[in-house]
């Protein structure tokens, strides 16, 4: 397929292509799942923090924040996947100055995650819609469940942040029927205490296990008295083909 006028990114911003892209190097981890389970001999290149599939055997690209531009060109692609919140825009900028086209993404909440996925598998790499992605969407159309419970999230600690408004994240915990205490605000990532969290009595504290990896030695000892759950960051943060599970996944965990 030829693509008559250059396809746009979430961000709205020209995507120059001659045809479907064959060399792609993604910079977001989920991003690189959901290429290397769609379109495997398309994926020529990932940063070190792609971890899934597990069997990911692809050049490596350092990190999200810090991208080796040198590495990237020396592979030549004809895309490279970035996203907003994870990437830099002087990452992107200087990609684009070098000739490489850059598709950025936009996700902050399972909506945008699964039209983001669509449109860059369909315009950008023309091809049918996966089965994970049908399955995720499926999914995710199910019912809030009832009663809610009020939640805390860490993702951090030494300083303490939680999951804020306006985030993927906050939005799976909405429709597993969860109650985000921290949900209001301006910042994303509130810098809190824990007595911050004690005194806005969540029912349940999730403790993921990225990007702090909180264990069961080293998380649940600062909420006492609060019921602690450990679960899958990968479940909470993904929007590749854990999407397909991680409802699933995250009710059973949390006692939803």
């Amino acid at each position: 397929m030829a693509i008559s006028a250059a396809p746009v990114d979430d961000l709205g911003e020209p995507v120059p292509l001659a045809g479907p892209a064959r060399r792609v190097v993604s910079l977001v981890p989920s991003l690189t799942e959901a290429l290397a389970v769609t379109v495997p001999d398309r994926l020529v290149g990932a940063t070190d923090w792609c971890t899934h599939p597990a069997d990911l055997d692809v050049p490596r690209v350092r990190g999200t924040k810090n991208p080796d531009r040198a590495a990237i060109e020396a592979l030549t692609p004809d895309l490279v996947v970035c996203n907003r919140e994870e990437n830099r825009r002087v990452d992107v900028d200087r990609l684009r100055a070098a000739g490489i086209a850059v598709w950025v993404t936009v996700v902050e909440s399972v909506d945008e995650a699964l039209a983001s996925m669509r449109r860059l598998l369909s315009e950008a790499l023309d091809v049918p819609e996966p089965a994970w992605l049908t399955s995720a969407a499926a999914e995710w159309a199910q019912p809030v469940p009832a009663p809610p419970l009020r939640c805390a999230v860490p993702v951090w600690r030494d300083p303490w942040m939680v999951v804020g408004p306006r985030t993927f994240t906050g939005d799976v915990l909405a429709r597993l029927g969860l109650v985000n205490v921290f949900g209001a605000g301006e910042d994303r990532y509130p810098h809190v205490s824990v007595d911050d969290v004690v005194a806005a009595a969540p029912d349940v504290v999730l403790l993921p296990d990225e990007p702090y990896l909180f264990t069961a030695d080293d998380g649940p000892e600062a909420f006492p008295g609060i019921r602690t759950v450990l679960v899958s960051g990968r479940a909470l943060t993904w929007y590749g083909p854990s999407l397909a599970t991680a409802r699933a996944d995250l009710l059973a965990a949390a006692g939803a």
